[in-house]
């Protein structure tokens, strides 16, 4: 087992658009595609926008416990690319100044006003812990613990 830094780990998410984002549904773990929006600075909280009118939101309502899983793409030779586990807590923000702060135009695809849109939500994960596993080395980030009540790390 090794230990990646999280600037290692972000350098690797980089590369990464898409993952799965996963809540607690009424029926059990529900998984549907995500885009990072190319917001991949990665620092423990992953950013993504939402209609506020749909299944993951309700599901976060009811339970703030998500999980994302990334995997890249192989490398070279043939060498398995990056598989990334992140257990989080999610947080759901309707303010537009943080909005505007992780928007690119290529949003506008899902969300034809811009920011105006009625009805959108960003959520933002924050990582509790990080599996990795490059398909030679595998190890575990631990970050702070997520404080419930204010939603941001103690």
């Amino acid at each position: 087992m090794t230990t990646m830094t999280m600037e290692e780990l972000s350098k690797k998410l980089g590369k990464i658009d898409f993952c799965m984002f996963n809540t607690n549904g009424l029926e059990g773990i529900v998984s549907r595609p995500m885009s990072n929006n190319g917001d991949v600075e990665y620092d423990g909280d992953s950013w993504f926008f939402s209609y506020e009118d749909t299944k993951k939101v309700r599901d976060i309502n009811r339970d703030l416990g998500v999980t994302l899983t990334f995997t890249a793409p192989p490398g070279l030779l043939g060498k398995p690319g990056i598989f990334i586990a992140v257990d989080g807590e999610a947080d759901l923000i309707r303010d537009k100044a943080q909005f505007k702060q992780h928007w690119i135009k290529d949003l506008e695809r899902w969300f034809p006003h811009g920011i105006d849109t009625p009805g959108i939500v960003l959520i933002k994960v924050s990582a509790r812990t990080i599996e990795y596993w490059d398909g030679e080395e595998n190890g575990r980030i631990e970050l702070a613990a997520v404080d419930a009540v204010a939603g941001g790390a103690v």
